[in-house]
């Protein structure tokens, strides 16, 4: 069938676009000529060459004077990538995440740094930590908790140990695919996801998949990249891993529950980073043990309250050291340089038996 002939009008607003496109270009261009000095100055001072902060406060004033049409959360998009592409030119910034390409744990690093960020894909959390611990790449992005499945207890124990710090947090909206070679559900044999995607779809697998095999693996993406390779075998995961790995979706946004959130943690060692200043709009995160006494819980939250400190996460683990103790996670609302937190932080400190700050950072409302 020929192709529709466009009208005049039609015609005259593409060359109107051709032309806007080109200036945006030019301007594009500009801007990263600026970026590169901007990178010559602060090789030289020997300043931080990413600042999220600095990113945030770019965004929200474009946010401010933006007219519209378009919605404020597309030109934040828009303007994040654009800082991401310029900010590559004064250094590329190496990044860990959960492997393969197509993980959440990826779309988050892609959502805080932009996608020109370097990515390092690893097979677990383990190796995330360790990269980041070790310099081979300049920041590390964790998952460390779901709102229907809790805490991700493998990145609370590495927290413990790890020289890293948090600087940033990543909130995602999670929806969980059900993807396979095949477009129809017939014939499927076995499930592959992360655990606690499992986890978050099992009342869906349970009513519509119940005689399937569920089978665990280190990522959603990973188990995209094994169903590609056999059509009895379907995954769980985002619309993009379903694109890298050419997998039909079978079934669309199947979590147990519709407003499914993962927050990410993002690492980094103190000397690439440090603690990002106060926003008011913080998050302090900490862990301690106490001696394992009557009343030693209570005595922990006694300087919250004194000092008008809210706890916004209270986690426990096993201590292992085979005397029944526990290290507690903890979230603090607000920053290490408000006094009344910086006062609280300080009794704390003097009543555990291990104390150690994670990091204070900016969240998102």
């Amino acid at each position: 069938m020929a192709e529709p002939v466009a009208s005049q009008a039609l015609l005259a607003l593409r060359d109107q676009i051709d032309g806007l496109d080109k200036q945006l270009l030019d301007l594009l261009n500009q801007r990263a000529r600026v970026a590169e000095r901007v990178g010559e100055i602060k090789r030289a001072e020997g300043t931080p060459f990413f600042r999220p902060d600095r990113v945030a406060q770019v965004i929200d004033k474009i946010r401010a004077a933006n007219p519209g049409p378009l919605k404020a959360e597309h030109v934040s998009a828009i303007w994040r990538e654009i800082m991401s592409a310029c900010l590559a030119l004064e250094s590329p910034q190496r990044v860990a995440v959960l492997g393969p390409m197509g993980t959440f744990c990826e779309q988050a690093a892609l959502e805080y740094f932009g996608g020109a960020a370097d990515m390092t894909y690893c097979a677990n959390f383990d190796e995330v930590f360790h990269a980041t611990a070790s310099g081979s790449a300049q920041f590390g992005v964790v998952g460390v908790e779901n709102m229907t499945e809790g805490v991700v207890t493998r990145s609370l124990d590495l927290f413990l140990h790890t020289p890293c710090h948090v600087v940033g947090e990543v909130s995602l909206l999670i929806r969980h695919n059900l993807m396979r070679k095949e477009p129809s559900m017939h014939g499927i044999e076995a499930v592959l996801a992360h655990p606690q995607a499992l986890a978050q779809c099992q009342n869906w697998l349970n009513k519509h998949l119940p005689d399937v095999e569920r089978r665990a693996v280190s990522s959603n993406a990973e188990g995209s990249r094994l169903a590609a390779t056999n059509p009895a075998w379907a995954a769980l995961g985002s619309d993009r891993a379903s694109t890298l790995f050419g997998l039909h979706i079978t079934a669309h946004a199947i979590q147990d529950e519709a407003y499914n959130r993962t927050r990410f943690a993002v690492i980094c060692l103190p000397q690439t980073m440090a603690t990002p200043p106060a926003t008011g709009r913080d998050c302090t995160s900490l862990v301690v043990s106490v001696p394992n006494r009557p009343g030693a819980m209570h005595d922990l939250l006694v300087p919250l309250k004194k000092h008008g400190v809210s706890m916004t996460r209270l986690e426990s683990r096993p201590a292992r050291t085979g005397q029944w103790d526990y290290y507690f996670y903890i979230d603090l609302d607000g920053h290490p340089t408000q006094p009344h937190v910086a006062n609280a932080l300080a009794e704390l400190r003097e009543l555990c038996a291990f104390f150690k700050m994670l990091g204070a950072y900016p969240v998102k409302n």
